[in-house]
This record gives C-alpha cells, sequence and structure tokens, in this order.
C-alpha cells in the first residue's frame, strides 16, 4: 500500500543537504516538519516520548531539496530502558552527514538541566547552526530572557510558530543559504512520498500509537507502543489492516479497551479516519490490545 501525495516533477535541484532538527520533549519539532511539508510525516501529542526514533523527510522546491533529520527530544533523566533508548537514538543521528543543526527551544518553558542538557550536545556538534525560538503565538508566558545569552553563540535566530507557520518562510530561506551546492542534477518524479526512513506498516502503527497517546491519560502511552502485522489490499477500494497495541500490564489493558470496549473502538475509529486520509482508501482496520511486558526490548 503506498502512502504518498503528487511531487514536482522535473525541479532540477541546485542545493541540497541535511538539516538536524534537536531540541527537548515537546518544544514542536515535529509540528514545524509536518507544517513545512505540507503533509503528516511526524505523529504529535503533548506527551513526551511521542517520537521515539529519529524520522527523515525530504522538502522539495525550486531552490533544492532539503533531507530533515526529527530526533527524539532529549531526556534530561532517562530512568528506564525506553528513555535510554529514545536518548540514544538523537545521540546516533549526529553524524558528519549533517549540513546544518536547527537548535529549538520553546520560550514558554523554563530553562533547566534538560535544556542544559541539550545544549551540551549542541555545542559539541561542529556545523552551522540556526538558534529557534518557537511557540511565539503563545505569549502569556515566556522564559525568554533566559535564553538571550544563547543569541552571543548562535548568530542566527528565528522566532516562530510551528503551528501557524509563522515566519518558517524566512527561516527555510536561511537554510537554503547555508546549504551547499547539489553534487549533481536531480529530478524528481511523480508521487514521492517525503518520509525516507519508514516504510507503511511503520508509518501506521505510528498513527495508532499518536492516538493512544492524544485519548488516554498521563500514565498509559509509554508503556505502550503499536505493530502492524498486516496491510492487505482485498479490493482496489478496500484495504484490510491488522494492528496491535501492546502495553506492559494487564491493568493498562483493561483502560485501554474501555467498559465494553468503547475506548479501543474510539481508538480504532480515530486511527481509521486518519489512515484513510493519508491512503485515500477505504480501510478495515482490526486492532487488539495485548498485554507484553517485553515489549521494549523485542520492538524498540
Amino acid at each position: 500500500m503506498s502512502i504518498g501525495y503528487d511531487k514536482i516533477v522535473g525541479v532540477i535541484h541546485k542545493k541540497q543537504g541535511t538539516v538536524l532538527l534537536i531540541g527537548r520533549p515537546n518544544v514542536g519539532k515535529s509540528t514545524f516538519l509536518n507544517n513545512l511539508i505540507g503533509t503528516k510525516v511526524a505523529i504529535t501529542s503533548p506527551k513526551p516520548q511521542t517520537t521515539r526514533f529519529p524520522i527523515h523527510a525530504e522538502y522539495i522546491d525550486e531552490r533544492g531539496r532539503i533531507i530533515f533529520i526529527d530526533t527524539p527530544g532529549i531526556f534530561g533523566k532517562a530512568p528506564d530502558l525506553l528513555s535510554s533508548k529514545i536518548n540514544q537514538s538523537t545521540k546516533d543521528a549526529i553524524t558528519d552527514d549533517v549540513d546544518i543543526v536547527i537548535y529549538m527551544i520553546d520560550h514558554t518553558r523554563r530553562r533547566d538541566m534538560e535544556e542544559a542538557k541539550v545544549l551540551g550536545i549542541v555545542r559539541k556538534i561542529n556545523k552551522p547552526k540556526i538558534l529557534v525560538i518557537n511557540k511565539i503565538d503563545q505569549q502569556d508566558r515566556t522564559y525568554l530572557p533566559q535564553y538571550e545569552f544563547l543569541k552571543d553563540e548562535i548568530k542566527d535566530v528565528f522566532e516562530i510558530s510551528s503551528l501557524t507557520r509563522k515566519h518558517i518562510k524566512p527561516l527555510l530561506d536561511k537554510i537554503f543559504e547555508f546549504l551547499p551546492e547539489a553534487k549533481e542534477k536531480i529530478i524528481t518524479g511523480e508521487n514521492i512520498y517525503p518520509l525516507l526512513n519508514m516504510d507503511s506498516k511503520t508509518f501506521i502503527a505510528e498513527l495508532v500509537r499518536e492516538k493512544v497517546f492524544i485519548m488516554m491519560g498521563q500514565e498509559i502511552p509509554y508503556t505502550t507502543t503499536a505493530i502492524v502485522d498486516e496491510i492487505t489490499e482485498r479490493t482496489e477500494k478496500l484495504t484490510y489492516i491488522k494492528a496491535r497495541i501492546l502495553t506492559t500490564d494487564d491493568r493498562y489493558k483493561a483502560m485501554i479497551i474501555g467498559k465494553a470496549g468503547r475506548k479501543i473502538k474510539e481508538i480504532g475509529a480515530y486511527a481509521r479516519k486518519e489512515i484513510e486520509l493519508a491512503t485515500t482508501k477505504k480501510i478495515y482496520l482490526d486492532l487488539t490490545v495485548e498485554t507484553d511486558p517485553h515489549w521494549q526490548t523485542i520492538y524498540f
């Protein structure tokens, strides 16, 4: 099953490079990437651990091609296996192939040890850097003075709203200014999906997990993941998807299922609608919940 959209045909890449997005959890990196590209490539929710592995996605216009790497937010403390793996996955994404680093902060949150940990990582990266102050659409609370010193370290600073797309265009202009010239001419084709490191099963599993994060309470999401076992094109218009939500304890399983199965039905209906939107096909989503206390070792 393909999940895609039409791209501009025949664009010759004049510039080409890789941009790393880094920051604390929930600073808005995934929202920025989704709104910049114009389609959903990364799941979002108000809860930490939403992004669990780096997501590679491409942006193309007449100026060239950018590969964005949306990294999981760095946790100040990693008290469990999952948090440790998430932090390590972000560190592993920092390679010599990166051309530009976007260090994103949320001015509505105090600068703390978690922020200091991220800054320490950013300082060690010997690449051009852009400081992005996100969520300027939220002005009722700000700790911006705590971040003023960063403007002495990082020359290029942009205040944006990932949610409303405010000032994203000037930021994009600066990115292209920094990018190296493409080594060869590359011509795009039709129906190229911008996700470069995620297959259909993984993408659909991420959509299901997003709905769990959004619709459940504070504790449950961190104990869960989603797995897609089967995608079958039953007819030209109908696709069958078999998926499982895994959680670590039977009590969480019962909460996800809900009384008389109402909660899992809500999660399934919400996920199905978004999958249908992404695939432009009618979807039959066969969604179940299982207890597996070891899923973090097996599936992540």
